[in-house]
This record gives structure tokens, C-alpha cells and sequence, in this order.
């Protein structure tokens, strides 16, 4: 590992923690830093420690996992179809997850908050062979654009059934509005606790996959040639994929372009290299989702913007200009 790159995951590693300290603190109430560094260091009892440790801990955990568990599948997506566009919310997966969830909660009462990562689980893997069924239909090699477009159409007819299913069932649908917007508002440590091995154990398989996607990046024919088993690794990404998506889901709702925009940051200062980029992308996206959640709170206060509003803000204009960059 070259210096330059040390130094830069130094970097990151000091701006995760200020972003954290920043989220702890800000809000409609804003804590001081010496008492958030007071609360996390010996506890308390005051009304400030209470926030914290009872509201904010717990969402900023939250951010980090869901944020760099976004990434992470981005990266991975992008570097198992070869397509720079593939994200988890261009290619279904969070509307499959969205669909899930909202079913699984409004018809079958499944509400509890273990069985939240299996429902998004098993609608991101509907999501995303409904995808995988519409390119192949479609020709396969047609081009990067064919999987977004077969996204874009799985996306839209997901998300029209989770709106019927939410007119159906209004009282239901309160109770899931803010979470659909893409919001960590609620979040609460035993719901952190359970879904974050789902994210670790996404992270470790990516982790795993991730040299060999570099490898990929030379074709099919050139990686079975160095003896890369393909199907076994995409297999493997895919999994992976669904995984970090279904966590994240249950953790914050549908966060979309968190997949697409960092990792092309993280490709800009750490290069095209899989074992660089994957890590730099899971601390980028923390550090993303962390700041973008802290604004939503501090922005309108002491009402809040969901971090899924700001990172479509700030992901649609990086998905225009990919789009015209390959053009």
C-alpha cells in the first residue's frame, strides 16, 4: 500500500470521526461538544446524555452502517456487470426491498423488526432478477443503458404496488411514510443491533470478492484465463449485494445514488483498484450518509429533510453527467 494511500485513508478515517462527532451534536437541540464527548466517554444522566445515547447514538450508527453498506453494494455492482451506472437503486433492488417490506407488514402483520432485513432481503433479490430477466430478454450486450432502462421499468412497476398496497392500508402507510422517504427518524439500538451483523457479514463477502473484481474489470475471457471462476464471484458479489441493500433498507428506507456517488469519489483519489476502492467506498459512504442525515436535521429545524431527498439532490445531477461523460 503506497504512502499516498495511507495518507489518504488516514484522512478519511479522521473525517468519519468528525462527521460523527458533528452528528451527535447537531439538531433542533444542539449539544455541545464537550458533553457528547462527556456522554460517550463515561455516560450520564442529564438531559443531554439522554439524546444522545437514547436518539443519536443510535441513528448515527445507523448512518454509518446503512451509508457504507450502499456503497459497498455500488461498488461491487459496478465492478461485477463492468456497467458504471449500476447502483442498487437504479437496478430495482430497493424497490423490490421497499415492496417487501411494506407487504410483508401490511398483509402478513410480519412487523417485527428481526424479520425487516429478511423481507428487504428477499425483495432486493426479486428486484434484481427482474432486472437481470428484462436484459437478458432484451439481448444482454445491448449496452450499459439496457440494465438501466430494465431498472428504471422493474423500479417504476415496484413502486406503483407499494403505493396501491399503501392506499389499501393508510393507517399502515403512516406509519411507513417517513421511513419510505428514505429516513432514519425512529431508529433505535435494538433495531442497530440486529441488522448490523447483516452488514458486516455484506462487507466481509465484499471484502472477499473484492480482488477479484479488479480482474474482471479485463473481461471474462481474460479473468478465466488467470483462473478467476466468474460465475462464482458474481454469484458471490450478488449476494453480497443483497445483503448490504436489504440492511440498509431496514436501517434508513430507500436511500438512492448513495451506490452510484461514492463510488465514483472513491475511484477519483483511490483509483479503479477493487482492495483500495471497495474500503475507501465504505468509509466515504459513511461519512456521506452521516453528514447528509445531520443536515436533514439541522437545516429546517426543528423540522427535518430526510437523508433521502439530499442524496437524491445530490446523486441525480452525478448520474446526469455519467450518463453524458459516456455519451
Amino acid at each position: 500500500m503506497s504512502a499516498r494511500t495511507l495518507i489518504w485513508q488516514a484522512g478519511l478515517g479522521l473525517l468519519l470521526l468528525g462527521a460523527l462527532a458533528w452528528h451527535l451534536g447537531a439538531g433542533a437541540h444542539s449539544v455541545p461538544m464537550r458533553s457528547v464527548l462527556q456522554t460517550l466517554l463515561a455516560g450520564g444522566e442529564s438531559y443531554e446524555a439522554a439524546v444522545i445515547a437514547e436518539i443519536r447514538l443510535p441513528r448515527a450508527l445507523g448512518a454509518m452502517l446503512a451509508g457504507a453498506a450502499l456503497s459497498a453494494a455500488g461498488a461491487l455492482m459496478q465492478g461485477a456487470t463492468r456497467n458504471p451506472l449500476a447502483e442498487p437503486g437504479l437496478f430495482g433492488l430497493l424497490a423490490g426491498a421497499a415492496l417487501a417490506v411494506v407487504a410483508g407488514q401490511s398483509l402478513l402483520g410480519l412487523d417485527a423488526p428481526v424479520l425487516l432485513p429478511v423481507l428487504a432481503a428477499l425483495g432486493a433479490l426479486g428486484g434484481a432478477l427482474m432486472v437481470w430477466g428484462l436484459t437478458a430478454a432484451a439481448g444482454g450486450g445491448a449496452g450499459m443503458l439496457t440494465p438501466v432502462l430494465a431498472g428504471a421499468a422493474v423500479t417504476a412497476f415496484l413502486a406503483a404496488l407499494t403505493m396501491l398496497l399503501n392506499l389499501l392500508d393508510e393507517r399502515g402507510f403512516e406509519d411507513l411514510r417517513i421511513w419510505l422517504s428514505g429516513s432514519l427518524a425512529g431508529l433505535r439500538m435494538p433495531v442497530v443491533a440486529i441488522v448490523a451483523p447483516w452488514t458486516l457479514a455484506g462487507l466481509a463477502a465484499a471484502l472477499v470478492v473484492a480482488p477479484k473484481l479488479t480482474v474482471l474489470s479485463l473481461g471474462d475471457e481474460a479473468a478465466h484465463a488467470l483462473g478467476v471462476p466468474v460465475a462464482r464471484i458474481r454469484a458471490l458479489a450478488l449476494a453480497a449485494v443483497v445483503l448490504l441493500t436489504a440492511s440498509a433498507m431496514a436501517l434508513a428506507g430507500p436511500l438512492a445514488f448513495v451506490g452510484l456517488t461514492v463510488p465514483h469519489a472513491a475511484r477519483l483519489i483511490f483509483g479503479t483498484g477493487y482492495a483500495r476502492l471497495l474500503p475507501a467506498s465504505v468509509l466515504l459512504g459513511a461519512i456521506f450518509l452521516l453528514a447528509a442525515d445531520a443536515l436533514g436535521r439541522t437545516v429546517i429545524a426543528p423540522a427535518e429533510v430526510s437523508s433521502g431527498i439530499l442524496t437524491a439532490l445530490v446523486g441525480a445531477p452525478v448520474f446526469v453527467l455519467l450518463l453524458r461523460a459516456r455519451a
